[in-house]
C-alpha cells in the first residue's frame, strides 16, 4: 500500500492505495465522487474524463499514485446546483444529454477544448475532439451544439464568479 496526497476539487486529500489502483476507482470507490463514470475500463469511451493539473485525462488510464501531488477536478468540482458551470448549463439548454451516462466526461472534455482552442469552437473541431468520447444515445448533434454554446458562454460569463477549479 502507498499513501498519496492530492488536491481534489479544491480540497487536500490523503489516501492509502494499492499501487495498482486506478484514479477512477480512487475517485468513485474510495472518495464517493461517482460523477466520474466507469464505462469501459480501457480508455475507449471517455466517461471517466477528469482534469489532472488542468488537462483532460481518462481516469481509467491513470494510476492513483501517478496523481500524487496533483490537482484533480471532477464533474463535482466545476459547478453547483445553484450555479452550473457554463458548459453544464449549455448541455441542459441544448439537450446535450439523453441517458446522461457519458455527460460528465463530455462536459469535462468540452471544458478542456475551450482551454486548448478558445471560446470560438467550430463544429469540425468539436467533432474531431470528441473522437475519444462515446455516446450511445444522442447521435452527438446536440452534444456538439452544447459544447459550442458552452464555449461561447465561458467567454462571456464572469468566470471569476465560478469555483476556482472551473477556470
Amino acid at each position: 500500500m502507498q499513501t498519496i496526497t492530492l488536491n481534489i476539487n479544491g480540497a487536500a486529500v490523503t489516501a492509502t492505495v494499492d499501487p495498482r489502483t486506478l484514479l477512477v476507482h480512487l475517485l468513485r470507490d474510495e472518495l464517493r465522487l461517482t460523477g466520474t463514470h466507469v464505462g469501459c475500463d480501457t480508455s475507449q469511451c471517455g466517461a471517466c474524463t477528469v482534469h489532472l493539473d488542468g488537462v483532460a485525462v481518462k481516469a481509467c488510464a491513470v494510476l492513483a499514485v501517478q496523481a500524487e501531488g496533483a490537482e484533480v477536478v471532477t464533474i463535482e468540482g466545476i459547478g453547483s446546483a445553484e450555479q452550473l458551470h457554463p458548459m453544464q448549463a449549455a448541455f441542459r439548454e441544448h439537450h446535450g444529454l439523453q441517458c446522461g451516462f457519458c455527460t460528465p466526461g463530455m462536459i469535462m472534455a468540452g471544458i478542456d477544448m475551450v482551454r486548448r482552442h478558445g471560446t470560438e469552437l467550430d463544429e469540425p473541431t468539436v467533432r474531431a475532439e470528441l473522437e475519444g468520447n462515446l455516446c450511445r444515445c444522442t447521435g452527438y448533434h446536440n452534444i456538439v451544439l452544447a459544447i459550442m454554446a458552452g464555449a461561447r458562454d465561458m467567454g462571456t460569463r464572469d468566470m471569476a464568479a465560478l469555483p476556482a477549479a472551473a477556470e
